[in-house]
């Protein structure tokens, strides 16, 4: 059967006729790992249908035929494998426009699903999953311990009865949030309008209503900016009074029951982890989440705290911190330091700071949770249309682009999955662009300072010359671990191949299921090592992760040694 080689054409003025050539623009968009058979094409013919037409064009080639993905969501595979973008210029009479070839690796940065009304369901869970969820999130601020509770038990339950894909879970606490008291009914606010913020309890007339935060008058100022839903609506603060703070309104809109209110360039003076906070991570620990990311964190001794706590409890659980406070700003090397990995809350850091900040904000902190091999999240609108609509805006597809490109280990789906109405096409969506994107990133490509923290281990040397073997053979890697450590730093030096993480520990492979490029997968760990390597190639085998006669990097090294002395590490190549 004839195999069908899909290319498209990108309209610009790079591929006009005043140009030399097309050929230079096509070699930036081509990954290192093209494979030279799609490339080997006549250069001349290749430039001629570059000038002559901006349609999609087509050959069919003798050639074995693979599998071909389209970039809809809507027919996505429930399993993609591999990924081989195509190079070129040529046209299939009869295929779809936007096709490209089945992937030879699997997606490597990492989808966190919020699981809300939409979503908390049995059946869900199972699509969301296999549509591409790898960690499943708990927002606090919502739901109580019993909807959670049933929650975790099926993720667990998916966990147990699946061969080859594992789901972390992530609780987030709601934090120290000013919100505004109940109301009977909407109120529509308008340009000019006086309005009343109060700290009596319940108030809520047409010109005033009650806050939750018995410090807020002394915490605002006469000229400040209060901003009602991050930005939704906006007030200026004209005086103050004992209890109340007399505004008016700059942005008007509706105004609705306990919305959440912020002070622009300022935080509150609350405590980063409140009591139902420390209820709430008291449900963590009895439950063995893998993850807490902690709201509004100030400084690290809020992280300090937090991990002393867990140790006390003999709970592994890690710490993400959730950057969206303008306090966080100063202390973002010592509070990244502290914890064990970052979310950028884009949606709270936007409305206490310049929204023309926040971009450089989010490329700054994967800069420095890359430097110091920490996981990074980068969360908030990244496709908020789709919680109305059935596609996402072009703005949206390129947010999520620029967040794989920057290095982040996973992207977080909010509300799209939460109470949204298409929450299994936001995953989809999710999926392709990051799939799409990372075909295109040059492999190899790490940041100079990476691995300061690593530098009392000789694992860091073995994890750098991995990577480039990986990325110069075009092979995977294949690691052991019982602590992830390993694993976790050979996806800080993002090797071009997938990481094949064995655990013989459960916690430990579904806490991998966050870092980029790391597929977790549970192995019972024989005495023998080579008993053990052979059963773990079999299985890539049989899974069909890797094919008969390829080649791997297999690494033993870390902090913990498997099947060798403390001072020996080594690197093997093998053939599958």
């Amino acid at each position: 059967m004839a195999q069908l080689v899909a290319t498209r054409f990108i309209q610009s003025p790079l591929l006009s006729p005043g140009r030399r050539s097309a050929q230079g623009w096509t070699e930036k968009l081509k990954p290192p790992s093209f494979g030279l058979d799609l490339l080997a094409r006549d250069q001349k013919k290749s430039q001629r249908i570059a000038f002559r037409s901006t349609r999609v064009t087509a050959k069919r080639s003798a050639r074995a035929e693979p599998e071909v993905v389209p970039v809809s969501p809507e027919d996505v595979p429930k399993r993609v494998e591999q990924y081989q973008p195509l190079g070129g210029t040529q046209q299939l009479d009869d295929t779809p426009v936007g096709m490209w070839s089945k992937p030879i690796v699997r997606r490597k940065t990492k989808i966190v699903c919020t699981i809300g009304p939409s979503t908390n369901t049995r059946e869900m869970i199972w699509k969301l999953a296999e549509a591409g969820m790898n960690v499943a999130r708990l927002n606090m601020s919502h739901g109580d311990h019993a909807s959670h509770q049933k929650v975790i038990d099926l993720v667990k339950e998916y966990n147990a009865q699946s061969n080859d894909n594992t789901i972390a879970i992530m609780l987030d606490t709601k934090g120290p949030e000013v919100r505004s008291g109940d109301l009977p009914q909407p109120i529509t606010l308008t340009s000019g309008q006086e309005f009343t913020f109060t700290i009596r309890r319940g108030v809520g007339t047409a010109d005033c209503v009650s806050v939750n935060y018995d410090d807020f008058v002394n915490d605002v100022e006469v000229g400040d900016m209060l901003l009602v839903d991050g930005g939704m609506m906006s007030l200026v603060v004209k005086f103050k009074t004992e209890d109340s703070v007399k505004c008016e309104v700059v942005d008007g809109g509706e105004l609705k029951s306990r919305r959440h209110l912020n002070v622009r360039g300022k935080s509150a003076t609350l405590p980063s982890i409140t009591e139902k906070d420390w209820d709430d991570i008291k449900f963590g620990v009895d439950n063995k989440v893998d993850f807490y990311a902690v709201s509004f964190v100030k400084d690290a001794e809020v992280v300090h705290e937090l991990k002393s706590y867990l140790q006390s409890c003999n709970a592994d659980i890690h710490v993400i911190v959730k950057i969206e406070s303008a306090d966080s700003i100063p202390n973002l090397h010592s509070i990244i330091t502290a914890s064990d990995g970052a979310m950028v809350a884009r949606g709270d850091l936007g409305a206490e700071l310049p929204i023309e900040e926040v971009p450089l904000l989010q490329e700054e902190i994967i800069r420095i949770c890359r430097s110091m091999g920490k996981a990074v999240i980068v969360a908030t609108n990244m496709l908020e249309s789709m919680i109305v609509h059935p596609t996402p805006t072009r703005a949206e597809v390129s947010d999520i682009a620029i967040a794989v490109r920057e290095g982040a280990d996973a992207v977080m789906l909010s509300g799209e999955t939460a109470h949204g109405k298409f929450p299994l096409k936001a995953v989809k969506v999710m999926h392709t662009v990051a799939l799409r994107t990372e075909a295109t990133i040059v492999g190899g490509q790490m940041p100079p300072n990476l691995g300061k923290v690593f530098k009392n281990h000789m694992s860091e040397m073995f994890a750098y010359h991995a990577t480039m073997m990986s990325n110069t053979l075009g092979i995977s890697t294949v690691v052991f671990t019982k602590t992830g450590f390993m694993a976790i730093l050979l996806s800080h030096y993002r090797p071009s191949g997938t990481i094949f993480a064995f655990t013989n520990e459960k916690r430990i492979q579904q806490r991998l299921a966050l870092y980029q490029g790391v597929c977790p997968i549970f192995l019972e760990f024989s005495d023998d090592a080579e008993h053990t390597f052979a059963n773990a190639l079999a299985l890539l085998k049989k899974q069909g992760m890797v094919k008969e006669g390829e080649e791997v990097a297999l690494v033993q090294s870390g902090r913990q040694p498997i099947w060798r002395f403390q001072s020996t590490h080594n690197i093997q190549v093998r053939k599958v």
